[in-house]
């Protein structure tokens, strides 16, 4: 990790060419990642796999929402002039001589940050189909046009996008070792020639917690990582707003969360085709907060077997059917409705002559396991869900209109 202070676009441009130079430090890097051509770390560098481009979509495109306007922080280094600095790993002290106006998102965790705090959509994101604004459809008045939003990784991810990108954008909210640490062709001086233009990368991989080349430097939560970029865009306020309406929604679901022995033992799976699928286990990342906050039992962990991100390997359903777990929770699905998954998905399980055998199956016990990414307000959003799924919950557990109020700035 380095300790060096970013200054943000608006502040490069402002000083001449040679202070400009001398603002821009690339983020650390323990690079024992491979690259990937299927999304997953593994060679290429294309994101058309487990962590990149499934060709979800879900038709959700229809508005903006947020006011893009954030207030000044009276603790900003210079309250006068409205210079401010925020300091996070792995990318250090960036500093900001006035709050980002546009931006652009690695996943659906930090372009979900970006709205609950009342911003615009990012004008960018590595894949537009891992950035499921359907979620939204549950909150009234809070709508996100992606249409016009550029996907970054559709094919292989070009530094030389991010440097015409930057001339439009003030900040790029991505963990800056993401595309060194997940391909074989960026390296330190990618970051550096990005970063020369003013433009400084802000942001912390979060998702998971299996990649080696983010060992060196501090996971963050996701209200952690939540109260981070609320500090870049100066919308604390619309912070604290969330942290407590999601404490008392955290009072909610524990509150229909059974003892112990009562909650089931689930996998996580991705379908990787013929039969296959790629496992995940439960960790810390905010990929399974819905799922550690559910207190579920992780079938798989328990079973032994090695999560996808850190082998790149497959189960099929004779495995699956060794360790039988009581739930199966199904990734890549999200573009579809409950019902559409039981009709395209489930039903397909029920005459294999192998899953057929599965106690989920049989028990009608087979969901759509959520998305890779999730901010705050996804994660409302996902975590009824699976209350309902797993304790057949069927009352709210959050204030739609709250979490519509925070994110108008009516709080």
């Amino acid at each position: 990790m380095n300790d060096g202070r970013h200054r943000s676009r608006r502040g490069v441009l402002r000083a001449s060419a040679a202070i400009a130079g001398l603002g821009v430090v690339a983020g650390c890097v323990s690079d024992d990642g491979n690259g990937s051509g299927n999304g997953d770390g593994s060679g290429n560098g294309t994101e058309n796999g487990i962590d990149g481009n499934d060709n979800e979509t879900d038709g959700n495109d229809n508005g903006t929402d947020g006011d893009g306007n954030g207030a000044e922080d009276d603790d900003s280094d210079d309250a006068s002039s409205g210079s401010y600095a925020v300091t996070m790993e792995p990318v250090g002290t960036v500093e900001f001589d006035s709050v980002p106006e546009t931006w652009a998102a690695n996943n659906g965790s930090w372009a979900d940050m970006g709205i609950a705090l009342g911003q615009e959509p990012p004008e960018a994101v590595y894949l537009t189909s891992r950035y499921h604004t359907q979620y939204y459809d549950e909150i009234p008045g809070v709508s996100v046009d992606k249409s016009d939003t550029t996907s970054l990784w559709e094919g292989e991810l070009d530094p030389e996008e991010f440097l015409a990108l930057s001339e439009g954008v003030d900040v790029f909210v991505m963990d800056p070792n993401f595309p060194v640490g997940r391909t074989d062709h960026w390296d330190e001086s990618d970051i550096e020639r990005i970063e020369a233009t003013g433009t400084p990368f802000f942001g912390n991989s979060i998702f998971s917690r299996d990649y080696g080349w983010h060992d060196d430097y501090e996971y963050l939560t996701l209200y952690e990582a939540f109260e981070k970029l609320s500090q870049v865009f100066q919308e604390e306020q619309r912070y604290t707003a969330f942290e407590s309406l999601h404490d008392e929604f955290q009072d909610e679901v524990e509150a229909v969360v059974p003892p112990a022995g009562d909650r089931p033992d689930v996998a996580i799976l991705w379908p990787a085709g013929d039969g296959a699928f790629y496992p995940y286990t439960i960790d810390e990342g905010t990929s399974f907060k819905q799922w550690r906050d559910l207190g579920v039992t992780d079938a798989l962990g328990e079973a032994g077997v090695s999560d996808f991100l850190s082998d790149r390997g497959t189960i099929d359903y004779e495995n699956l059917l060794e360790i039988d777990p009581e739930v199966l929770l199904l990734r890549s699905h999200e573009a579809l409705s409950a019902e559409e998954f039981r009709e395209e998905v489930v039903a397909e399980m029920e005459t294999h002559s192998v899953a057929s055998d599965l106690t989920a199956v049989q028990n009608g016990d087979v969901y759509r396991g959520g998305p890779l990414y999730q901010g705050p307000i996804a994660n409302l959003v996902l975590t009824e869900r699976g209350a309902q799924q797993l304790y057949d919950v069927d009352e709210e557990l959050f204030d739609r209109q709250e979490v519509s109020d925070i994110v108008d700035g009516d709080f």
